[in-house]
């Protein structure tokens, strides 16, 4: 179901049979676009890609695949939730410590400012304790996160480009640990817990100071892993400067503006491509792909195609994929949030919930 903010992206075909339709020319959102070979190769990367989650979390020995490109590239996972780091927010930050909303919020927010696990454990072991909300002491943690910036410790992820808020202090990370404290002291959790949609809570999030659409984006589907939101993944989207270029290889230079209406129509229609081209895909324990997902897999498929289709040109023109893939080993982690009623008897369960 999409949320009033999103339409459901208005769709036809040109072709009568669109199962057996080779890219058939579309129309969304009222405008008529023609996808290029790389909308397929979205597909087929999804299919191959989910193919290496599931062998790997079944234990069996590599390689996973015959695609060249997959073995020698690292790239996420189709579902945003199984990647390591997502996995670890959900199982050793969010589902555990207290369960009131305001030190899910508090956790939630302070990890995600860093994105990094390395730097949550720090915190954990340095605080001894976890970190909350009812015994913040922001001098205490900035002197944590300064010892070990100073030591040479990188303190932040690379995932994500983190602009710092204009806070007054002359560190980043100083500054991040006061926009957390200034979100929680203007009640930000009550104010999320209101929100009427996914939409309503992205704009509280937008609107404070260092937060763009990207991380407002991210930080709502991150917040909504727990028990205190309840927004469906299929409400609400916001494409990234990632996403962006891989819709423009998928569907040209007439996709831009209506990202967010390609990206549902991806969702929507995922089953009648999967079909139409042949391919397995199971989902995740049956979950079909998510707006979020079917976002996140244009970031991954803009860097397979750098690849896989170097003429076909985005809107960064960046050429190369950056990271090598390094095999380690199987997945130890594989626990969802329990709302979505996909975790299997064998799942690993996250610890100190109260």
């Amino acid at each position: 179901m999409l949320a009033e903010a999103l339409e459901r992206p208005q769709v036809t075909r040109t072709k009568a049979n669109p199962v057996a339709a080779d890219r058939a020319e579309v129309v969304v959102a009222g405008r008529r676009l023609r996808p290029t070979e790389v909308f397929d190769t979205y597909w087929t990367f999804a299919s191959r890609r989910q193919h290496i989650y599931n062998a790997r979390l079944n234990g069996a020995d590599g390689p996973w695949t015959d695609d060249p490109i997959l073995r020698e590239h690292r790239f996420t996972n189709c579902y945003r939730a199984a990647d390591r780091v997502s996995q670890y927010l959900i199982s050793d930050v969010i589902y555990s410590g207290s369960q009131e909303f305001d030190e899910v919020v508090f956790r939630t927010l302070l990890f995600k400012l860093f994105n990094k696990v390395e730097t949550w454990e720090m915190l954990l072991r340095g605080l001894g304790e976890t970190p909350s909300w009812s015994s913040f002491d922001l001098d205490a943690y900035d002197q944590l996160l300064s010892r070990s910036f100073e030591a040479g410790t990188r303190i932040y992820s690379a995932a994500y480009v983190m602009a710092p808020p204009k806070l007054g202090a002359e560190r980043k990370h100083t500054n991040h640990l006061r926009l957390l404290r200034d979100m929680m002291t203007a009640d930000l959790p009550d104010a999320l817990a209101a929100a009427a949609t996914m939409k309503d809570a992205f704009e509280l999030l937008r609107a404070q100071p260092g937060i763009g659409d990207f991380l407002a984006f991210q930080y709502v589907i991150d917040l909504n892993y727990s028990a205190g939101l309840h927004f469906d993944e299929m409400d609400y989207v916001v494409a990234g400067p990632g996403a962006k270029d891989g819709i423009r290889k998928c569907f040209g230079a007439d996709a831009a503006g209506i990202e967010a209406e390609i990206i549902a129509y991806m969702a929507e229609t995922q089953d009648e491509q999967f079909e139409r081209l042949d391919l397995t895909f199971k989902g995740l324990n049956g979950r079909p792909l998510q707006l979020i997902d079917c976002q996140n897999l244009f970031c991954e498929v803009d860097k397979y195609s750098r690849v896989a289709h170097p003429t076909v040109a985005g809107v960064s023109g960046r050429s190369r994929i950056k990271q090598k893939f390094a095999p380690a080993g199987p997945i130890t982690m594989s626990w969802f949030p329990p709302k979505w009623g996909i975790n299997s008897s064998r799942a690993r369960h996250p610890h100190d919930v109260t």
